[in-house]
């Protein structure tokens, strides 16, 4: 397995990775599928914006997960924080792809001197959870029933990881 950036070609496989989380998970709170030609005007819009789309490549050049971060709220207070997704095809997780995805992520955080890198986790999601905590996460809480999907309420957890010491934002 070899972790890259993106390229277009991957928008097919990261679209059908995102659809299958959509259609069968409370991981994406979203209810509609996506194109390929959407994914690919995301990927181009994301690293066109500066931040990492990475994906994570099967022995075929395949994308089999994909993680990215992006601005966490859009006011300019809020510019050294951002919030990252990672996802990974059903059938390959459990294969340590995920925190392989993350921990790159995180670099790339390091690397762009970002300062905050939030997750907001759906609550009963206890393997992404504990995932971010071995990766020195803080869990910061959780708000209750702000979201829906499949006629149920969900509950989203919140995480955050200091990605540098600086004192202040010009440090």
């Amino acid at each position: 397995m070899t972790i890259r950036d993106a390229r277009p070609g991957d928008a097919q496989r990261i679209a059908e990775i995102y659809n299958h989380a959509v259609a069968h998970t409370t991981a994406i709170w979203n209810d509609e599928l996506v194109s390929v030609e959407n994914r690919a005007a995301w990927i181009a819009q994301r690293q066109g914006d500066g931040f990492p789309v990475i994906v994570v490549a099967d022995d075929l050049d395949e994308a089999v997960g994909y993680a990215t971060y992006g601005p966490w709220r859009p006011h300019d207070g809020y510019r050294h924080t951002v919030e990252h997704s990672v996802y990974v095809r059903g059938d390959q997780r459990g294969r340590g792809l995920g925190r392989a995805l993350m921990e790159a992520l995180i670099a790339r955080g390091r690397a762009q001197r970002m300062h905050v890198m939030i997750a907001a986790v759906e609550s009963s999601n206890a393997a992404s959870i504990g995932l971010h905590e071995r990766l020195g996460f803080e869990n910061t809480g959780t708000l209750h029933q702000v979201g829906e999907k499949f006629g149920g309420w969900l509950d989203l957890t919140f995480l955050q990881l200091v990605l540098d010491d600086r004192a202040t934002p010009a440090g």
